[in-house]
């Protein structure tokens, strides 16, 4: 269950621990793992997690420890998601296209 997460624009590894209920060791060993956790650092090397990486990371989480993946089974998981979604966006866009032409007629 993901919880009520305030609105900002990043979040210190602190908060997302909290946030998550994932230890820090957690949290950096996922973003080696997973392509989505990619949070900037400040300049004193912090770390900033934004809304999207909060996304990930519960998802992240669902996947390990609800449904039982293993990491390699989870990157799998969403890299077929992730295809999916890339192949909805090229569908949408041929559709608008083939719109944009009836408009034109």
């Amino acid at each position: 269950m993901i919880p009520n997460i305030p609105e900002r624009i990043f979040y210190r590894i602190k908060e997302v621990c909290t946030l998550t209920g994932l230890k820090p060791h957690i949290l950096r060993y996922w973003e080696q793992e997973f392509r989505d956790i990619r949070p900037a650092k400040s300049l004193r090397g912090q770390r900033l997690y934004t809304k999207r990486d909060l996304d990930a990371i519960f998802t992240i989480k669902k996947l390990l420890y609800e449904k039982r993946f293993t990491i390699d089974g989870a990157k799998k998981y969403l890299n077929t998601q992730r295809t999916l979604f890339v192949e909805i966006k090229e569908e949408l866009r041929e559709i608008v296209k083939i719109l944009d032409k009836g408009d034109r007629t």
